[in-house]
């Protein structure tokens, strides 16, 4: 892989005088007392400005302060006017647009197209603080206050749909964002080394359409620059009908038709004197990986074409390894859109010291008293890693962070667990979380760099482990250990969820985390027990959970704790069945597991499983009109239907679940005793009354917490049984008599 310059080792800006901000100026006040004039740069975010470096308006705003510019902050303007747009005057280099740490549809609207009534990233979790698309809706705010001055969006809503992509609210391929918004550029994935040279190349004087050359970056084309050679993803992979290959040791005197268009191996006649046609065939020519483009289906014929849309869903995350992925172009109506090949991971230096940028680990001053919930859940948390070999095809953590692990270094994440004991207002000497994406993936990598660079797999862990994975625990046993070891801290939680297909290969980590780092309950995601769905989301069988359940056990009895496991599961999702779901209910019940809020599959932008939901196709194969079908849940009765089968103890849901069982022949799992799914009475005000009662209620304009996939809400406590929230589901756990 290639190695990328340092990205602290630009020379400084001349502004780098004023000096570091306390907190990034969000008012002209503000601006005032720091001595500034004008601002280098201004951000525009959907968050509220939370100064941690878990908020990625924070991270970039920082580093970018730490080259020498001026950074502002414009945090959910209010989009019905140009006024906070213009705030903070006019940037002199350009401005930054981002949705926020999430999507701005999936963080206003539930998995059954609901409007939720919070948003945990906005003061006193008040909904409604920030437009649907809000990168477009910002953008073009920018453009109306500052005709001519360069718009870059970026973040996770840029970044997952930075091509021609299956919108799930409007139930159709949108083009990419880029268009829509009509910005300068797009910033993919961690986006730290492409927005510092950016906004060196732009003080020096480089037009924004002349910076074309940066990875991690899309724009739009005319036409194909000289000397770049073009490949037709088609050739790479056939979506239509495949012929059979010629048989090399057939009579080849008949004419001889050359069926394989790919051109891989191109057939060649010749005449011989016994009069037999001999094929010859030519090796493929190889390309120039640097100077080579892929062209993508165009997105007018994606927007009709399903089985298209699958094909350049499968090339797309086929060409995501910065090790050997290439440009990648697609047509919209006259333009091309250009992705340049993904950015190369941060160095352990270079994450350290993004990590340790004067941040000032608050929300900002005029927030006041108002209570935050994304910050509270990660005010005592350290982030120690980056990205995800996982793969899970309904998650987008790979899309935007990438499957190369990029780890701090030991003695950085200590000395920021030192600086929450010493300088975060509230610190009872628990430190919340040691985590990332995933919390055992720390120092995991492939053990050959070469191989690293060559592999094309979507996971390093489905259908196995690979061989050529690093496993080794030993590395985070050690940060464990040093950590809860430190002077003032009590406690080290690990709330980050666990890969525990990965953790059993470590018994002694089992233990430590057991042990030590349990707070009574520990989350993990089999998300489902049947093989037909777990394939689709590139899952381990429900047998590694057993053996895992089994440490934890076997482990927390050791220690004398009475530990529980929260697993949750995902309704709906492409390729689970009725009867699925059923298994997953009688397994829940046997094991005395009740979930209390249950989490459907979101279709989100860009993520594999969204492929599988649009077009009924796998693209984890080879896609063609005759490749394998994926059948998808679709419609609110049968989402309900399924996630009534997790819910299968709420009397609201029985009588769903009655007619299923009938329909489904298994009228046998009705009854009364404890071998039954569900009983045959009915309680009065539940069922179809509870249901016209739900409905009344909507009708009169009144707000109903519905399924929710961000954060949770706090604990509920029931007679008889223990419960607890996380993240997108939560699990009861009722005690066996």
């Amino acid at each position: 892989m290639e190695t990328a310059k340092n990205i602290f080792s630009y020379r400084q800006y001349w502004a780098k005088r004023f000096g570091t901000a306390p907190v990034l100026p969000m008012s002209r006040e503000e601006m005032d007392d720091l001595g500034w004039d004008s601002c280098d740069i201004i951000i525009v975010t959907g968050d509220a400005y939370v100064d941690h470096p878990s908020f990625g308006m924070a991270v970039i705003g920082r580093l970018l302060e730490s080259q020498g510019f001026r950074v502002g902050i414009i945090a959910q303007p209010d989009w019905c006017s140009t006024d906070d747009f213009m705030r903070l005057g006019r940037p002199n280099l350009f401005f930054g647009v981002t949705a926020g740490n999430m999507d701005s549809m999936v963080n206003r609207y539930t998995s059954d197209r609901r409007v939720r009534c919070n948003d945990a990233y906005t003061p006193n979790d008040e909904g409604g603080k920030r437009p649907d698309r809000s990168v477009i809706v910002y953008t073009q705010r920018c453009r109306e206050v500052y005709k001519d001055t360069p718009v870059i969006i970026g973040g996770i809503e840029a970044s997952l749909r930075r091509i021609a992509h299956y919108d799930y609210w409007q139930d159709k391929v949108r083009r990419s964002v880029l268009l829509d918004a009509r910005a300068d550029l797009l910033l993919y994935g961690n986006a730290e080394r492409a927005i510092v040279e950016v906004a060196h190349r732009l003080a020096a004087g480089e037009s924004i359409d002349a910076i074309r050359d940066i990875r991690g970056t899309a724009f739009m084309v005319q036409q194909l620059p000289a000397g770049w050679s073009e490949i037709d993803s088609t050739h790479i992979d056939t979506p239509g009908k495949i012929d059979a290959p010629i048989d090399p040791y057939e009579d080849t005197t008949r004419s001889v038709a050359c069926a394989d268009k790919k051109a891989d191996q191109k057939a060649e006649t010749n005449s011989h004197s016994s009069g037999t046609r001999i094929l010859k065939f030519q090796p493929r020519v190889k390309l120039d990986r640097s100077t080579s483009v892929i062209r993508l289906p165009a997105y007018e014929k994606l927007k009709s074409d399903v089985v298209l849309y699958a094909h350049a869903s499968r090339i797309l995350h086929l060409e995501t390894n910065p090790g050997n992925a290439r440009a990648l172009v697609q047509r919209h109506g006259d333009r091309d859109l250009w992705l340049n090949p993904p950015p190369l991971p941060l160095t352990t230096s270079e994450l350290d010291s993004v990590f340790e940028l004067p941040y000032s680990r608050t929300p900002h001053p005029v927030y006041g008293d108002a209570r935050i919930p994304a910050y509270e859940m990660i005010r005592f948390s350290v982030n120690i890693m980056r990205g995800c070999f996982g793969g899970c095809t309904f998650c987008s953590i790979t899309e935007h962070e990438g499957r190369i692990i990029q780890s701090r270094s030991e003695d950085s994440i200590i000395r920021e667990v030192e600086t929450i004991r010493d300088s975060v207002p509230g610190f009872t000497g628990v430190i919340s979380d040691l985590g990332g994406p995933t919390a055992n993936m720390y120092r995991l990598q492939c053990k050959s760099p070469e191989i690293e660079s060559a592999c094309r797999l979507p996971s390093c862990v489905f259908p196995g482990i690979c061989k050529n994975l690093n496993t080794n625990h030993q590395p985070l046993i050690k940060l464990y250990r040093r950590a809860r070891e430190l002077r003032g801290i009590k406690k080290v939680l690990i709330a980050s969820g666990l890969r525990y297909d990965l953790a059993v290969e470590s018994p002694e980590y089992v233990k430590e985390l057991v042990t030590h780092h349990v707070g009574g309950y520990l989350k993990i995601a089999p998300e489902h027990t049947e093989a037909g769905p777990l394939t689709k989301m590139m899952k381990p069988g429900i047998g590694t959970y057993d053996r895992f359940k089994a440490m934890f056990e076997k482990y927390s009895q050791a220690a004398g704790k009475e530990q529980y496991l929260i697993p949750y599961f995902i309704a709906a999702h492409p390729g689970t069945t009725d009867e699925d779901m059923l298994n997953l209910a009688l397994w829940l019940k046997r094991n005395g597991f009740r979930a209390d809020q249950v989490q459907a599959f979101l279709p989100s932008p860009m993520a594999t499983a969204t492929a599988m939901y649009h077009a009924g196709k796998n693209p984890l194969r080879k896609v063609t009109y005759e490749s394998e079908s994926v059948t998808t849940p679709k419609g609110f009765k049968r989402r309900r239907l399924h996630k009534a089968f997790l819910r299968y103890h709420d009397a609201n849901n029985w009588p769903l679940l009655r007619e299923a069982l009938k329909r489904m022949g298994r009228a046998d799992l009705i009854g009364n005793s404890k071998y039954h799914l569900i009983p045959y009475y009915q309680p009065a005000g539940t069922g179809d009354e509870h249901e016209g009662k739900r409905k009344s209620r909507r009708l009169h304009g009144k707000a109903i917490r519905t399924q929710h996939t961000g954060l949770p809400d706090g604990p509920r406590q029931g007679r008889g049984r223990k419960s607890v929230n996380t993240t997108g589901a939560r699990t009861t756990r009722r005690r066996r008599p």
